[in-house]
């Protein structure tokens, strides 16, 4: 199964001068814990609930004036649409990340999560190892 058959394709986006509380409303809208950053349809990376608190609260900076461009992560791993689903997981549980940003030519189309994964019965064990590998990347 292909990445582009259950990926998401309906994403929130932010823009690299986007405030972090304008970053958390679109989680919070949209149950998510992550929301791409693009400019001109190209991906420039990606803020996830983790980047706001290590790198803006617990340095005490103010959400209303930090830009997602400065706390995001660049460079995210990427896939593409006509990646293999299984592959995908591998990767998620290898590289102990939850959801991968679908790329096609730098624009953003889609994004893949666990979630998306699980919702596919072929791929209930790629997901649930994938959350195993990711689950005990954070107790060491």
């Amino acid at each position: 199964m292909r990445v582009r058959d259950i990926m998401t394709q309906d994403l929130k986006i932010a823009q690299l001068n986007s405030n972090l509380v304008q970053v958390a409303k679109m989680m919070e809208e949209e149950d998510v814990g992550a929301i791409p950053v693009v400019e001109a349809q190209k991906l420039k990376g990606i803020v996830t609930d983790r980047d706001i608190i290590i790198r803006a609260i617990a340095q005490e900076k103010d959400p209303q004036k930090v830009q997602a461009g400065e706390i995001m992560t660049d460079s995210p791993i990427t896939i593409t649409p006509d990646g293999d689903a299984h592959e995908a997981a591998r990767i998620m549980s290898e590289k102990q990340i939850r959801r991968i940003p679908v790329v096609e030519q730098g624009n953003l189309v889609g994004m893949l999560s666990l979630g998306d994964l699980a919702v596919v019965n072929i791929h209930v064990d790629e997901a649930g190892e994938a959350l195993s590998g990711i689950s005990q990347g954070i107790q060491h």
